[in-house]
Formats: C-alpha cells, structure tokens, sequence
C-alpha cells in the first residue's frame, strides 16, 4: 500500500536518511495514528556514515533520541545491501513491527524495491508522501516548522557553495531560479533535520568540513556537545 489507510498496520519502521523526505513521512504516519516502534539508518560498509547522507551514527543516534524512537542501524555494501536490509525488516518484524514507512514521492524503481523488501520480510510498505506534489510536501515541511540543512549537494548541479545552508523559502526560490528540482528528489541535495514538531529538543550541528566523493559535495557534519 502506498497510503496511509487508518488502523492498517499500526506499528512501523520507519526507513530513516535523517532528511526532510523520511521526517515528513514519519510525521505523516505519526499524525494517522500509528506507533513509530523503530528508526532504521543503513550505513557505509565501514559503519562511519549513513548511505547517501553521509552522517555519523551519533548524528543519527542524537535525532533518534530526540524523537524518542529507538534507532536500529546496519552497515552493508552496495552489493549486499538488499540483502541486510530484508534482515534487518525480518528482525524488527519479530519484535513487533507491522509496516515499513518511507520517504519517497514520486521514483516507480524505488517503490517498486520498497514493497519488494518489505513482501520479503513479511511487511506492508507505507509510502505516506507518496504522489504528493513535490513542492505541496516542501511547503508543508516548513510550514509545520522543521528545520533542516543542506549536508550533500550533487556537485555538477549545485556545487560545495550550498553546504551548510538552511532549507527556507529563500532557498527554495533560489533552486527554482537555477533550473533545480527544489525537493531535491532526484538527488540534487540531501538535507539533514535538526528540528521540529515531532523533535523534544534541538540537535545543533558542528560542521567540520567539505568532501568531494562520487560526484557529490558531502558537509563533514557531527553533533555540537551543549555546554
């Protein structure tokens, strides 16, 4: 299923990249009325940085505490990271989730893998954003108040000079004037949510620098320790 059918499914996971996509969806599900049991981030095979994100487990673990969900992580290659990730859905089923929740809007390819892994595991998949205008789904992020800031940037179209910068409406504008999909779903940027409706206190973010890898501008981000 790709909606959000109440009483269907009460208990998930929620797939977790730390962005705006994965918090929006795991908003959505938590305004239907079903029970958030798990985060799951899946990390690099060296388990120093999430997939695509490219965040520190701490910086994962600190929104995870925040929103007082449990956070489960994995660390898989590109090769066998269907493979764990079924597992980890399988585990999570036994410790009583029903559904798997997801991010994504509008990628046939990747709803497709999403309600493969989960019929695998013996899940539903719930896509709680999905067919949704790409940019009703941004206003609503910020309408409801969740901050976020931008920690990828592909580097052809966007370039390092975004790292860093607050997800708003001024910055929005400024994608559109550029040409850019401002909902960055076609992997243009990635952001990283610090704050909002759902989160008990702020995480604040310490930048320490940019990498270039795979095509892609990466903000060397971790948690700031409050004094």
């Amino acid at each position: 299923m790709t909606g959000l059918a109440p009483g269907e499914g009460a208990s998930f996971v929620c797939s977790w990249s730390g962005g705006k996509d994965s918090c929006l969806a795991l908003y959505r599900a938590m305004q239907a009325g079903r029970e958030p049991l798990f985060l799951l981030s899946m990390l690099r095979d060296d388990g120093e940085r999430s997939r695509s994100h490219g965040l520190p487990p701490d910086l994962l673990q600190a929104q995870a505490l925040s929103l007082g969900i449990p956070l489960v992580t994995r660390t898989a290659s590109w090769s066998d990271y269907e493979a764990v990730f079924i597992a980890a859905l399988q585990e999570l089923k036994a410790m009583g989730v029903e559904t798997g929740v997801f991010g994504d809007i509008d990628i046939d390819d990747h709803r497709l893998w999403e309600e493969k892994v989960c019929a695998a595991a013996g899940i539903d998949a719930c896509l709680p954003l999905w067919k949704v205008s790409r940019l009703e789904l941004l206003d609503e992020f910020l309408a409801l108040g969740f901050e976020a800031t931008v920690v990828v940037t592909n580097a052809e179209k966007l370039g390092k000079g975004y790292l860093g910068r607050t997800l708003d409406r001024e910055l929005v504008c400024e994608f559109e004037r550029l040409g850019i999909d401002p909902s960055g779903e076609e992997g243009e940027y990635h952001t990283v949510v610090t704050n909002g409706p759902i989160f008990a206190d702020p995480v604040c973010l310490q930048a320490r620098g940019r990498m270039l890898h795979d095509g892609c501008w990466f903000l060397d981000v971790g948690v700031k320790r409050r004094t």
